[in-house]
């Protein structure tokens, strides 16, 4: 019986060490994806996103009690600022955001949610390495088995230990770049603008800009659909309907009608502040010399049923400006009485170092100019973040905003209002509509790329965007000019960083409790050989001896 024991004892040990060792993932069992860093940028003397690349660390559930010096793995709906804090403060190796293709899957809560936690993230720097990868496959298994690894944790001590040593697979997270991150110096910005000739000579100026670029936690993920492609795709619909106004001489207005896309839009809207200083301080002549009537700035116009008008000084009754906006009020209350107008009255900070819109640049120089938006607080989270996608845009909300506008320039310049013509006018239509179309391939062709400003001047994608939007610009408008600013290297207005984009290995392993576990059951299993050898005597003696009584 001593025997029978023994050898059964060995046959389930042997069973047992070459089921663990089958499940065991060799080193060379991994995946290779392609992972965003986040934001890295110095400006106004202020240092924003992560200054860490380098990632070597186990993978862990946000959920999980401890996550020092580990990877921590999120979705959208686990991104908060109460689990980045809490990542933060328990000195975790890094963050991995796995981000959904489809973005119309993730609920309005965990959108906002989200957006407010990026936003937040974005504002101070952290050593911690924040990267953002697109999910698939491989990835979301990684994601549920660390998951399962956290759910446990409410289980009793010997389920844990036993599951961690046994029947658990770690992920290894690593990034393999040991180069140092470097200072980017040589960002170049640029600026496009045209310009529709009015009749007549000594005739004020009416300019409508909008910056291209995007914002969000990561460059490479940035693809700004509301903020700011729906001002860019108004902006361009604008330049192609009034060129059909501007080309016939009986419909000409008596107004220079000037078009900028400026760069550096997110970033303290420094392509605007260089075009404005060349225009104004450095060329001999320019239009932003002469008569300005106003300019009028678009941002985040694609959703909503708001308008609002933000500026720096309410405008006086007697002014270019006061009247435009009066047009705007007649055409949204006569067309669409379901929509909202509202004034928004901001003062410039002058100790501030950034300023919050675009007008606010032309307020500094005294030039008349406010932004027309769907949002009222320029802090709202939209203006800068990953979800900001096609999917979220509202393609008619933005054709009505765009005929708002078209139709109100046109009241002003044809001094319709004055003449007594209907509110209710309809200029815009037939050969002069917006066309869906036109919208659709313009926002599509916007978002086929990431616009963020420390791209724009060096993937080769994100130069063609650039060529092509001034393609556009000649296409419809007279004296084009392409403008690019160049930043003092000694002391640049903004600096930016590399490696934004880098390939991530994860390796699929058991943990190191594990190789103890199966070190303890190879020991136990040579022991149980050594003894059965040792003792091979006397069990055959017993063994022998059983038998020849059972015989008897």
């Amino acid at each position: 019986m001593l025997l029978e024991d023994l050898r059964f004892a060995v046959i389930v040990l042997l069973l047992c060490v070459q089921s663990l060792h089958g499940s065991i993932l060799s080193a060379a069992s991994s995946y290779e994806f392609t992972a965003y860093r986040m934001q890295q940028y110095n400006l106004a003397k202020h240092n924003h996103g992560c200054r860490g690349a380098i990632v070597v660390a186990e993978a862990r559930s946000a959920d999980e009690p401890v996550l020092t010096r580990r990877c921590v793995i999120m979705r959208v709906a686990d991104f908060t600022t109460k689990t980045y804090t809490e990542a933060q403060r328990q000195k975790a190796a890094a963050i991995l955001i796995l981000l959904p293709k489809n973005m119309s899957t993730i609920s309005s809560e965990a959108i906002q949610s989200f957006m407010t936690s990026e936003n937040q993230a974005l504002l101070k720097e952290t050593l911690m390495p924040v990267y953002v990868a697109p999910e698939d496959e491989q990835l979301l298994y990684m994601y549920e088995e660390v998951k399962k690894a956290a759910s446990t944790r409410t289980s009793s001590i010997f389920i844990r230990v036993f599951r961690s040593m046994v029947t658990a697979t770690a992920f290894q997270i690593l990034v393999s770049n040991n180069v140092a991150i470097k200072a980017l110096t040589d960002t170049t910005l640029i600026t496009l603008e045209g310009v529709l000739p009015g009749a007549g000579e000594d005739i004020p100026t009416i300019v409508i800009t909008a910056h291209y670029d995007s914002y969000g936690l990561a460059p490479w993920l940035s693809y700004g659909a509301d903020s700011n492609g729906s001002g860019v795709t108004i902006l361009l619909e604008l330049a192609r309907l009034f060129q059909l106004l501007y080309s016939n001489p009986s419909t000409r207005p008596r107004y220079h009608l000037m078009f900028s896309l400026t760069g550096g839009g997110k970033h303290n809207f420094l392509g605007t502040k260089k075009w404005i200083e060349e225009n104004l301080d450095h060329a001999e002549s320019s239009l932003l010399h002469d008569n300005v009537a106003f300019v009028l700035c678009l941002d985040t116009l694609a959703n909503g049923n708001e308008l609002h008008m933000h500026v720096s000084r309410p405008p006086k009754s007697d002014t270019p400006m006061y009247a435009f906006i009066q047009d705007l009020d007649e055409v949204v209350s006569s067309r669409f009485p379901c929509m909202k107008t509202e004034l928004v009255h901001k003062k410039i900070n002058l100790v501030e170092s950034t300023v919050a819109w675009e007008h606010e640049r032309y307020s500094l120089r005294r030039i008349p100019a406010f932004t027309l938006s769907h949002l009222e607080d320029p802090k709202s989270e939209l203006r800068g973040s990953l979800l900001d996608t096609v999917s979220q845009i509202d393609f008619q909300k933005m054709k009505r905003n765009g005929i708002i506008i078209a139709e109100a320039l046109a009241r002003y310049m044809y001094h319709l209002s004055d003449k007594g013509s209907p509110k209710d006018v309809q200029l815009f239509k037939g050969r002069l509509d917006f066309h869906d179309s036109r919208i659709s391939s313009l926002m599509s062709f916007l978002t086929s790329v990431p616009r963020a400003t420390q791209l724009m001047d060096k993937e080769p994608a994100h130069i063609l965007l650039v060529n092509s939007l001034e393609h556009e610009f000649k296409q419809y408008l007279q004296q084009v000019h392409k403008h690019t600013f160049r930043q003092d290297k000694r002391d640049p207005d903004i600096t930016f960083f590399d490696q934004m984009r880098q390939p991530l290995v994860m390796y699929r392993v058991k943990p190191a409790a594990f190789d103890l576990f199966l070190g303890g059951c190879i020991t136990a299993y040579l022991g149980i050989v050594y003894y059965a050898v040792e003792n091979f005597d006397h069990a055959y003696t017993k063994l022998k001896a059983a038998v020849k009584s059972k015989h008897h």
